[in-house]
């Protein structure tokens, strides 16, 4: 990818009683999750999203070597995906050895240690399902595998239950995603990032795209959520704005498994002619796995199948190029396995190359069509860079959050300026010059705080794990980390497995006025 210079512009299951940390919580626009979770009717299961998008037919051989297919499906098998997200819940289909690698819990929750990389808030665990879920056993009618079901998710939690997180949190991830790419066993070659702020300032400044930019160059193929405002958004949302990454819209298959009746979905941000979509996924009701007691599952039960099609309630349905991203980020590794020294913007040419165009589609909503990964499996490699105009890095924390703010618990003081969680103030030009050179992780410090452990954790049981620590010092509020109750019990329940919490006690402004418009978790 060539860069020209900016302008001089400045398998467990957990039982027991839960005990939810309240350390911060999301004001009414926190940006974590699409508006139309449950909005939408109908269901999309991922039988009919990987039939469409040909992943079931893309084959082991390289065409790059002109050898003959080979037969063999690609699984996805060995690539490392990076979700960073409300964390994942052990639940069937993401429970078996190393499907899933914890890196470190930067949420507010980190300090529980009974909460620590769960997903309280159900997001998550959603998109690892549609990534790379997998049953351990096949039972006819009921096995679920996600897109690339022979693909590790690399698990690095920066939101709470009810979405609090800050935009620090989720470039810190990026950074710790870049740093650590190339440990023993994880092989991150995708990150996916359902996720997006509405940043008041240009890519060529925001420090989200300058994090993403960062591992794109480190090689790290990056997919991003295009935004659920919908055809009136005539722009994307932050990180997706950024023309390096693949920003992904989502389509509506409108039941049906052929694609000649499919539309680009009414929420999907359209763009412009700058920027816009590059290509599309399925995004409608999108039906993948429950994190039981969660956020969103309490909120939304009918988002849940129907006893009769699910007797065990392990699914949820939800809409959103959140869903759509997290079935591109599948298909990535899939493309990763057949041909591992892919760069990222030769996977990006492969996939806009070999879309299925939206027949009659708006031409900036849909991009280039929805993704073809048959096709793109049987495409040789073109190996063209782009050449877009490299981001800074030097614009503004306080822009790029652009109104969704995390509040104290204890204090009610939102957080906002140029400051991180710890309230350690931003020096954007000794941030970028560290990130660039992935030295802005020092051990488990961050930006001038210890935000986690320093290495991974020994363990005997459960999947691989990194090191957590307890937070000391103020908050951005002033407010003791020590001070705070992490273990009062405000939830009560009794399984992970298959039932759910009851009660909810989050102080402050709460999710019910939340309207689910401007924020982030798409």
């Amino acid at each position: 990818m060539r860069k020209l210079a900016a302008l001089a512009v400045t398998a467990v299951t957990v039982t027991g009683t839960l005990a939810v940390a309240a350390p911060a919580h999301a004001a009414a626009d926190t940006p974590w999750l699409s508006k139309n979770w449950l909005v939408q009717t109908g269901t999309t299961r991922m039988n009919t999203i990987v039939r469409g998008a040909g992943a079931d037919k893309a084959d082991k051989d390289n065409p790059d070597d002109g050898d003959t297919a080979t037969g063999v499906a690609l699984t996805g098998s060995g690539v490392g995906v990076a979700l960073i997200d409300s964390g994942v819940s052990p639940v069937k289909g993401l429970d078996g050895a190393g499907k899933v690698i914890n890196g470190p819990d930067l949420s507010f929750e980190s300090q529980a240690a009974n909460l620590r990389h769960l997903d309280t808030f159900g997001h998550g665990t959603h998109m690892a399902g549609i990534i790379a879920g997998q049953d351990p056993t096949f039972t006819v009618g009921t096995r679920f595998t996600g897109v690339a079901p022979g693909a590790h998710i690399v698990s690095v939690k920066v939101a709470s239950a009810d979405g609090a997180s800050d935009v620090s949190q989720v470039i810190a991830g990026i950074d710790w995603v870049v740093a650590h790419r190339n440990d023993p066993g994880l092989n991150i070659k995708v990150l996916n990032l359902s996720y997006g702020t509405q940043s008041t300032q240009p890519a060529s400044l925001d420090p989200l795209a300058f994090a993403v930019e960062k591992a794109w160059e480190a090689g790290i193929t990056v997919v991003v959520a295009a935004g659920n405002d919908g055809f009136t958004a005539n722009r994307l949302t932050m990180p997706a704005a950024d023309p390096d990454v693949i920003a992904v819209g989502g389509a509506d298959p409108r039941g049906t498994d052929v694609r000649a009746d499919d539309v680009v979905a009414d929420f999907s941000n359209r763009g412009n002619a700058a920027r816009h979509p590059d290509v599309l996924a399925a995004g409608r009701s999108v039906v993948s796995l429950r994190s039981p007691g969660s956020y969103i599952d309490r909120t939304y039960p009918g988002a849940r199948l129907s006893l009769l099609d699910d007797p065990e309630q392990r699914f949820l349905r939800g809409s959103g190029t959140s869903q759509a991203a997290a079935v591109v980020s599948g298909s990535v590794a899939l493309l990763l396995q057949q041909r591992p020294g892919l760069r990222p913007d030769d996977v990006k040419k492969l996939l806009t190359s070999t879309a299925d165009p939206i027949i009659g589609g708006d031409p900036y909503a849909a991009g280039a069509g929805q993704i073809n990964v048959a096709r793109a499996a049987r495409a040789r490699t073109t190996y063209t860079r782009q050449v877009n105009v490299a981001a800074t890095g030097l614009g503004s924390l306080e822009a790029s959050r652009a109104g969704a703010y995390v509040y104290d618990s204890v204090t009610g003081t939102p957080l906002t300026g140029e400051r991180d969680i710890f309230g350690r103030a931003w020096n954007a030009p000794v941030w970028t010059q560290a990130s660039a050179i992935q030295r802005s992780w020092v051990g488990g410090t961050w930006n001038g705080s210890t935000w986690t452990g320093t290495a991974w954790a020994t363990t005997y049981t459960g999947p691989r794990t990194w090191s957590p620590v307890t937070w000391t010092g103020r908050s951005w509020s002033g407010a003791l980390w020590s001070g705070r109750s992490w273990s009062s019990a405000l939830w009560s329940g009794r399984s992970w497995s298959s039932q759910t919490w009851t009660g909810r006690s989050w102080s402050g402004r709460s999710w019910s006025a939340a309207g689910w418009t401007g924020e982030p978790w798409h």
